[in-house]
């Protein structure tokens, strides 16, 4: 193989350790030399140190947790560095060590056999760890909401069959009376205001059993979710100082149907403003874990099933797209209405996910807003095929038709 690099660095991650084989070719001979150091800052630069005496250009590290990260940071721009898929780069099981992992990496980045993942730069990880951070807020307090209603349920309180949100106004309202001792049906109905539900079916439903320790649990989850929407504010505050150099990017994203603030600022986090990273929209939509999978042998497909990836950006547009799909009169419910007779709705809102996602980076790539190709794109994209579908399907049921051009 062609030797693209003749000084270079393999470096096996751990919590406590990296080790490093550098590699270096001199008048065609291969020379490694290996180091152990430990994880900390003054390991870490006697690691850079221990580099730059071997006159290291490319150092490549897997991608492990985030114990890669504090070493990304301290090498970034004395040295070009690629962060390898440990699937990718996975070496023959067998013979295995650290010092044999790190020899491996090197000897693959010589000769260019890695793929580098994306990094993003340091203003959009900032970015990310706020949104991935307020995603994880907001299943925490949904998780502790559920365990409202099992109190709730076990109190015989039905209280979720009469409001829809328990942690609204009204909701709110009679939990604390609960927690302060009120068991009369009557004067718990007359804490609510404005309620779908008859006085009648709120009296019925909040007639039940509550003890002391429900009352002690419910206070429990109720002070929890209180104290993570004091801190959803907070993130909220510090997430709008952040998106404000992208606020351009995130206002052209907001023209496309589906995409609300929030969803925004996730694309953002998760893509940056910046697509050069990926050549096409094909390599976005693969990296985010749209694309079907490609494995088939004997000339025969296996599975088509859409590969495992990251939970923040793949979610947030599935559910984007559902929105998106909802809009009348567009794209994205022609594609999704098309689709889903013929793949089922999971298949169609997946493939309505990735054209949304092909449309973010033609917009963030020329800076132009969504153009929506409209609810008929398919009927005239496909019109031959729909015209011949649709005489197959007459001379079936024994009719005769002759098909003449309509004048423009």
């Amino acid at each position: 193989m062609q030797l693209l690099y003749a000084r270079c660095a393999g470096l096996d991650v751990h919590a406590r350790q990296v080790v490093a084989c550098a590699r270096t070719v001199v008048n065609q001979t291969v020379t490694y030399h290996r180091l152990t150091v430990s994880t900390t800052t003054r390991g870490l630069l006697e690691l850079a140190d221990w580099l730059t005496e071997h006159a290291v250009t490319h150092v490549a590290m897997e991608a492990t947790g985030v114990y890669w990260k504090p070493v990304w940071h301290l090498l970034d721009g004395h040295f070009e560095l690629l962060l390898a898929n440990a699937q990718h780069v996975r070496t023959v099981p067998g013979r295995k060590s650290d010092v044999k992992d790190a020899q491996w990496l090197a000897d693959l980045l010589a000769v260019g056999l890695i793929r580098g993942s994306f990094v993003p730069p340091a203003p959009i990880q900032e970015l990310r760890d706020l949104t991935r951070t307020r995603k994880q807020l907001v299943r925490e307090m949904g998780r502790h909401t559920q365990r409202l209603q099992k109190i709730l349920e076990d109190a015989n309180i039905k209280l979720t069959e009469t409001i829809s949100d328990i942690r609204g106004q009204n909701g709110r309202v009679i939990l604390r009376a609960l927690i302060a001792g009120e068991t009369n049906p009557e004067r718990l109905t007359a804490l609510t205001r404005g309620l779908r539900a008859s006085r009648a079916q709120l009296v019925e439903a909040l007639h039940g059993h509550v003890t002391p320790h429900h009352r002690f649990m419910l206070q429990l989850h109720l002070e929890q979710i209180e104290a993570i929407e004091g801190g959803l504010t907070t993130l909220e505050q510090h997430l709008s100082e952040a998106l404000a150099p992208f606020r351009a990017a995130r206002d052209l994203l907001k023209t496309m149907p589906g995409v609300s603030d929030t969803v925004a600022a996730v694309i953002l986090a998760e893509v940056g403003d910046d697509i050069s990273p990926f050549p096409t929209a094909g390599h976005l939509v693969s990296w985010a874990g749209f694309a079907p999978r490609l494995d088939e042998s004997a000339g025969k497909p296996r599975s088509t099933r859409t590969r495992p990836s990251a939970p923040w950006l793949k979610t947030t547009l599935v559910q984007a797209a559902w929105s998106a799909a909802r809009t009348k009169n567009s794209y994205f419910h022609a594609q999704f209405a098309r689709l889903k007779s013929r793949r089922g709705p999971k298949k169609a809102i997946m493939a309505v996910a990735a054209s949304m996602l092909t449309a973010v980076f033609h917009m963030l790539r020329d800076g132009v807003e969504f153009h929506d190709l409209g609810a008929q794109h398919f009927a005239h994209h496909d019109k031959d095929q729909i015209t011949k579908r649709l005489l197959r399907r007459l001379r079936d049921l024994g009719v005769e038709v002759e098909v003449k051009e309509k004048a423009a």
